[in-house]
């Protein structure tokens, strides 16, 4: 937090309560004791008349005798009352969120001066009514003591605040993360004791974030979630600044779970490219992602967007074994999901997966972007197997995305990312599958007419090869299915936002010049795909799927 924004948090929770509080009450005390002054204060005979703060402190021995001893029972009262709800609301906190709120609580100086305050009150008052008797009146010390009762009353109220301020979820997310960053990026000279601190921030996230999955908390998880996030791309971009030491876990830090299951090989792989802090990150996301798996995808999204930063934030500092980690993950991801046939979840997955991709190209990682085409063709050929047949088109779909942006940019991988297209594939089985077989090929057809409006022939050439020994009414009837669709935008809200099968007028045409290479005629074919009219929107849609959701 700022200097600026301390000094607001400040005023708007100590500064403007005590104050209004304090106004109220002198408002309050002025207004009816002014009265009973006016009207009803009557000297004794000879006594000059005082005035009304005059009667306030003019003290006599047997009163101050009487409410000294109440001053110090209320003190010990509010100190009582505070000790309570601060005890209950800190129990609650931790139970619901994270054991280190108690921790961070006890140990933030606020917390400390106030109760504090309220005790040194408390004393004082006891002590100086002992001291009261005849021949010895403490005025200073009688005054100051009201003066620290009523300041303990009226901070009851904005310590209260404070507390609830003090224990909000987001609040507490934050301070764990920047409390763990600090450690990170300043280890000391007791290298594993901040390793060990990092750590524990890092499982104290990743509870609260598992916590909240579980009470259905979207709003906590979510934040628990970007935080590990922001800790991760933060620490990233301070890393050549740490010592070689911070790199190789000590004794205690490696016989944590996560790196006592690793083969002694694989640890050694993470302490040789300084990974040990990425891959706790990512298997703490690994175990929130499969317990989201089922019924929270937007978590699941969520953390395919925070792996997507990460992979960025690493390609731009140029921490390549950091974007390898990544692209792991993501393979991780995909697999689990595919395992539990979440076909919605994969779609947006993939969504990520591959502007993770683009970056990669973007920055001319050539061999990473050829080892990540070869994960697409496999994964995409996986989901074909198992009966998931729009993953296959979707990957499709990205493969051809991908393949235009690397022919745009001259990179070294395109030819690799347009093998593995042209590999995804192979002969269907039921029906299910050659309908996803058919949105490759349209994949396939749509890349085609990008190579010809650019002038790579050559690479055009490449794909009708790849679909000579297709049924020629198979490929009729995709094409017209492709040219059947006026709609750039899909009718219903999507992440990706647009129509997978769209063209513009231009690529349409460009179809015309592809099949013009086939030996076979449109009159030799059977008639193409009936085309149905979209609901609600007076466009045309061709039978099969246009890009949507599944």
């Amino acid at each position: 937090m700022s200097r600026s924004q301390g000094w607001r948090e400040i005023r708007r929770i100590w500064i403007t309560p005590v104050l209004v509080l304090g106004a109220a009450t002198t408002a309050f005390l002025a207004l009816t004791f002014g009265w009973d002054w006016y009207s009803a204060y009557s000297p004794p005979a000879g006594a000059p008349r005082l005035g009304p703060l005059e009667l306030l402190v003019n003290y006599d021995l047997e009163t101050l005798q009487n409410v000294l001893g109440n001053l110090a029972q209320t003190v010990a009262a509010v100190v009582g009352i505070v000790i309570t709800v601060v005890a209950i609301v800190v129990q609650l906190a931790a139970t619901r969120y994270t054991p280190r709120v108690t921790e961070m609580f006890f140990k933030e100086k606020t917390n400390f001066v106030v109760l504090g305050f309220f005790v040194v009150s408390c004393v004082s008052a006891i002590w100086i009514s002992l001291a009261v008797g005849e021949g010895f009146l403490p005025k200073v010390s009688v005054t100051v003591s009201v003066v620290c009762v009523t300041l303990s009353l009226l901070l009851m109220v904005p310590y209260f605040a404070w507390v609830f301020d003090f224990l909000e979820p987001e609040k507490v997310i934050a301070r764990i993360q920047e409390q763990s960053l600090a450690r990170a990026r300043a280890p000391g000279d007791n290298v594993e004791s901040s390793q060990l601190a990092v750590l524990s921030g890092v499982e104290q996230l990743a509870d609260i974030a598992v916590a909240a999955v579980g009470s259905q908390d979207k709003i906590i998880s979510a934040r628990a979630v970007d935080a590990l996030r922001a800790l991760l791309v933060d620490y990233t971009a301070a890393k050549r600044e740490l010592p070689r030491e911070w790199f190789r876990p000590g004794e205690t830090t490696r016989s944590r779970p996560d790196f006592v299951a690793m083969h002694p090989e694989a640890f050694e792989d993470l302490v040789r490219d300084g990974l040990w802090l990425e891959w706790v990150v990512l298997r703490q996301w690994q175990g929130i992602y499969n317990e989201s798996l089922k019924d929270n995808p937007d978590m699941n999204y969520l953390l395919a967007i925070n792996t997507r930063y990460l992979g960025e934030a690493a390609l731009a500092h140029g921490a390549l074994p950091v974007v390898a980690l990544v692209v792991k993950f993501f393979n991780t991801f995909l697999r689990a999901t595919l395992n539990a046939s979440q076909v919605r979840t994969a779609y947006n997955i993939m969504n990520q997966y591959r502007q993770l991709v683009e970056a990669m190209v973007l920055h001319e990682e050539h061999e990473l972007v050829g080892e990540v085409a070869g994960y697409f063709r496999y994964y995409g050929q996986v989901a074909h197997g198992r009966g998931l047949g729009f993953v296959t088109e979707t990957i499709a779909y990205d493969l051809a995305a991908l393949c235009e942006l690397a022919h745009r940019e001259r990179s070294e991988a395109h030819e690799v990312l347009l093998s593995s297209l042209l590999e995804l594939d192979k002969e269907a089985e039921s029906e299910a599958q050659e309908a996803a077989l058919r949105g490759v090929r349209k994949a396939q057809l749509r890349l085609a007419t990008y190579y010809l409006l650019v002038g790579d022939e050559g690479s055009a050439r490449r794909i009708h090869a790849d679909m000579a020994q297709e049924r020629p009414e198979r490929l009729a009837s995709i094409r017209d299915e492709l040219r059947a669709v006026v709609s750039k935008d899909f009718w219903e809200v999507i992440d990706r936002g647009a129509n997978f099968d769209y063209m513009s007028d231009e690529r349409k045409r460009r179809l015309d010049d592809f099949f013009a290479w086939f030996s076979w005629k449109d009159e030799e074919v059977h008639p193409p795909a009936p085309v149905i009219a979209a609901p609600a929107s007076g466009r045309l849609r061709s039978a099969s799927r246009e890009g949507g959701e599944p």
